[in-house]
């Protein structure tokens, strides 16, 4: 791994976020505008108060995978990728490189996400409110790292919304959002332990319910942050220079 290359990955990237006004919003504006509207609609209710911890790291995972996937896959097709790797550009060097920089926009996302949903919509919170976003960081930053690991397998964008059903939703089924996980059936609970969104909706609701949990809230963001690394390292191996 070169630092120098990979830093300036990272930078490339960023100038290309920066001139995309539509990316910035969906990954700045968007999350909080759909955790207001679920508090919106569930005003007057504690659901929110519930549920709203969850969609803290629900909104982003989604939204990160979904851009950083069909960005890694418009390099690929276009040759851009092709092309830095005739310079001395490794494939970890591209991952690393690409995951600080979304890595960076996730803290930003994750900044204004939890400070719309703490101070504008009224989320209540037990712990201590760095915890949520550092749990909302990393679970922003393990779906970029998803995200380029999925893109290896697509050759359109059409494929990678493909891999929403079968990468995604059963995180979200079996997350512990709907239903607690130690009320699932047991194959289902011991499936979902397995599941890195468990982990991260488990830190977030410890440290919107308990003020003293976080040492807990600590070793699920390690399991998460674990799990990110795995993605960042299978997707250095399973990358492709170019689209067939």
């Amino acid at each position: 791994m070169n630092p120098r290359l990979t830093l300036a990955t990272s930078a490339r990237v960023l100038t290309q976020v920066r001139h995309d006004p539509r990316t910035v919003v969906l990954l700045l504006a968007v999350p909080s505008l759909l955790i207001g509207l679920m508090a919106w609609i569930f005003t007057d209710t504690p659901l929110f108060d519930t549920i709203g911890p969850a969609l803290l790291g629900l909104f982003p995972f989604i939204i990160m995978f979904l851009i950083t996937s069909i960005t890694t896959l418009r390099e690929r097709r276009s040759g851009t990728l092709e092309r830095l790797m005739t310079m001395p550009l490794g494939k970890f060097d591209f991952i690393v490189g690409y995951t600080l920089a979304f890595g960076l926009l996730a803290i930003l996302q994750s900044l204004i996400a939890v400070g719309f949903a703490v101070w504008v919509c009224g989320l209540t919170v037990s712990g201590n409110a760095w915890l949520l976003i550092l749990v909302a960081v990393v679970n922003a930053i393990l779906g970029t790292t998803l995200g380029l690991f999925a893109s290896a397998f697509a050759t359109s964008e059409f494929q990678v919304i493909q891999f929403m059903p079968a990468l995604v939703f059963p995180q979200i089924l079996l997350g512990g959002i709907f239903v607690p996980r130690d009320k699932m059936p047991d194959v289902l609970h011991s499936i979902s332990d397995w599941l890195p969104l468990s982990h991260s909706i488990e830190a977030l609701q410890k440290v919107s319910q308990a003020s003293d949990a976080s040492g807990d809230v600590l070793r699920e963001v390690g399991v998460v942050a674990l799990w990110a690394v795995a993605f960042v390292v299978l997707g250095s191996i399973t990358l492709r220079r170019k689209t067939e």
